[in-house]
């Protein structure tokens, strides 16, 4: 090993000494990922925006819903750029953010550049744009004060917050304060809500209203609407919760405690009317501050909860939301408590049965997810709860249990995936070529390639990950829509940018949870020369291993002639410690010399010697450590880590 000159900006610094020789094929396969993301973003942008940012469209604006969509376009642009994407991406995704926001402003959705008022479902998937934006760029103080300014709509005195009650006054809230009722499309909620179909009746306990059809009914689908607005249209709902994003996003650019404070007291409020009702956390309270206020005592029937539309696809969601946002204010691991509990109740019910022959409301995406083995029994859980019980088993959806054992990689939550493994009928090694609306559910494979029982799924992902960029592309060149009345999912049906594979390979990192979460990697790096987020042009990252204690991970340096200088360090937001870190480093006299004793060797030898390496320990003491990589050299570190030893914190370089 060779030491390089000690940087304070960095941390301490060593030196690849290893030949690459054979470049791994999991090293050019993300490379060449990173190269094709960078050309399918371009032509996305240039097919499908003005030159202001927007997106081409001049077709309705619906009441309340869309906003989310516009840029759900976009969600993971930012984050591409934080994992080493074009040094324009950045500046391009702000662009999008401003131009759509002028849109979305003209189409009469926001205020003063916010949500008007819509549920936090959609909301949250609307802000990871701005989020990914916030946490690759916050010396950007155009966006620091638009985080603050986004957070201090739910403080304290604001109008959407009810500090007497510990409740966001309505499920429908933002920059217009509570947004009282639905929108106007439900204002009788008939039959012609085809899309709605799968998820039955919002309301349960109507006299004469017990099945679908009888929403044919003019009247009956008037007195569904008008109940529809006054009880699932007020008091507040757990998908809430996700709005303590915002307050967490602003507190990481300067650890502002009242947004601290805000989100802990919230998310506390509804930890303990979950303890209060044995356990299960409620989807409403009422303006009291009552639970089941609206709903006749009933714990379910809020918007978006348990028993309508999505139950644990949306409470699970925006508990798990919750529940990462305790963890990085308080470091606690009791704090994922409130993302824990819905997933132990509903897992505690499972049974064994096919996808196939099970009724469910969303059973499109767990047929691609599972594919030929969609038919073999496997753990379904309930997600959904009515008077008449759990209903509507489904696949667990990994996401959510995942999350939580990447914030502590404790036994407990390593227990809860070990458990959905052993039930699961299908083989969780099997990559399977889908993208779905989160750009997620290829967990369990990656899971197993951690416990070293997949070592194929590096170069499998990413071969998958090139194919569904190539799929996007095609179906952007063949695409001959209208694009000024286009339905406003289309876009995000077509976005090309994939983060998935890279989170998981690159940071040992899942992907964000999409309807509203940050995203604290494992590990993030910096370029040392261009002075930016992520890898470093022609270096790939590979993390195989990952402990309570520590990460492994492989760097190359694929260039033939050009050195790179990458800062590996630990936690997105500087959390972490490095104690001291395990490297390789070639174990010859010289890995220069041409008299056969070392790489290359000979040059009149028709073959390169072995290469061989040893282990090496350094000393780091701190967050980061800077790597340098010749051309043509790789090393892997062993990084030992102590965890949460700082304040999290918005990081820049």
């Amino acid at each position: 090993m060779r030491a390089a000159s000690p940087d304070p900006a960095n941390g301490p610094s060593v030196i690849a000494t290893v030949p690459l020789g054979v470049p791994p094929a999991w090293a050019v396969l993300e490379r060449r990922l990173f190269d094709a993301l960078d050309e399918a973003w371009r032509a996305f942008a240039a097919r499908y925006c003005g030159p202001d940012g927007r997106l081409v469209y001049h077709g309705p604006a619906a009441d309340r819903d869309g906003a989310d969509d516009f840029y759900e376009a976009f969600f993971n642009w930012p984050t591409l750029y934080q994992l080493g994407g074009a040094d324009d991406l950045l500046d391009a995704a702000k662009h999008h953010w401003e131009g759509v926001t002028t849109q979305l402003t003209e189409l009469g959705y926001l205020v003063d550049e916010y949500e008007r008022g819509y549920d936090w479902f959609h909301q949250g998937e609307s802000m990871l744009l701005f989020y990914g934006i916030c946490a690759a760029d916050p010396r950007d103080e155009r966006f620091r004060d638009r985080a603050r300014r986004f957070a201090d709509l739910y403080l304290p005195g604001s109008a959407n917050y009810d500090a007497e009650h510990d409740i966001i006054r309505a499920p429908h809230n933002g920059a217009g304060g509570p947004r009282y009722g639905l929108q106007w499309e439900w204002a009788s909620y008939h039959t012609d809500l085809v899309s709605m179909r799968p998820f039955g009746l919002p309301l349960r306990d109507l006299p004469g209203i017990t099945s679908w059809e009888d929403l044919g009914d003019p009247s009956n689908a008037a007195r569904m609407g008008a109940a529809m607005s006054e009880r699932i249209g007020r008091g507040d709902v757990a998908v809430n919760l996700a709005a303590t994003s915002l307050a967490v996003n602003a507190w990481l650019y300067d650890g502002d405690e009242r947004y601290r404070d805000w989100a802990l007291r919230y998310i506390g409020a509804w930890q303990r009317r979950a303890e209060a009702n044995d356990g299960i956390l409620p989807d409403n309270v009422g303006p009291s501050g009552v639970v089941g206020e609206l709903h006749d005592g009933r714990w379910y029937g809020g918007n978006y909860g348990w028993q309508w539309p999505h139950g644990l696809y949306s409470v699970g969601a925006a508990a798990a939301i919750a529940a990462v946002n305790a963890h990085l204010l308080t470091g606690d691991d009791a704090a994922l408590a409130i993302g824990r509990d819905p997933l132990e109740i509903v897992y505690d019910r499972a049974i064994q049965a096919g996808v196939t022959e099970t009724e469910m409301s969303i059973s499109d995406r767990w047929l691609a997810e599972l594919g030929d083995e969609a038919a073999k029994p496997t753990m379904l859980v309930p997600n959904r709860h009515d008077d008449s019980g759990w209903f509507d088993f489904q696949p667990p959806q990994l996401g959510l249990p995942v999350w939580l054992w990447h914030m502590t990689l404790g036994r407990g939550d390593a227990d809860r995936l070990d458990r959905i493994r052993r039930a699961s009928g299908y083989d969780w090694s099997t990559v399977r070529p889908f993208r779905n609306k989160e750009e997620a559910g290829h967990e369990a494979p990656w899971l197993e390639f951690l416990r070293g029982a997949n070592p194929g799924f590096p170069e499998a992902m990413l071969s998958t990950a090139l194919g569904q960029v190539q799929r996007r592309m095609a179906l952007v060149d063949a695409d001959r829509a209208d694009l000024s009345t286009i339905h406003v999912h289309h876009w995000q049906r077509l976005n090309p940018v994939l983060t998935e594979a890279l989170l998981q390979l690159v940071t040992g990192t899942p992907q964000v949870l999409y309807n509203g979460g940050l995203l604290p990697a494992r590990l993030a790096y910096f370029d040392a020369d261009r002075r930016r987020p992520g890898l470093p042009p022609d270096v790939a990252a590979l993390v195989d291993s990952v402990r309570p204690d520590g990460t492994r991970v492989e760097l190359a340096n694929l260039s033939l002639s050009r050195t790179r200088r990458v800062v590996v360090q630990a936690g997105a937001f500087g959390e972490h410690h490095i104690d001291r870190a395990t490297i390789t480093a070639s174990d010859t006299a010289s890995d220069t010399a041409s008299d056969g004793g070392a790489y290359p060797g000979d040059p009149r030898a028709y073959t390169s010697p072995p290469i061989t390496e040893a282990e090496r320990e350094v000393s780091v003491g701190g967050p980061r450590l800077l790597v340098e990589l010749p051309p043509g050299r790789r090393i892997r570190l062993d990084l030992h880590t102590t965890a949460r030893v700082r304040t999290p914190s918005h990081q820049h370089y």
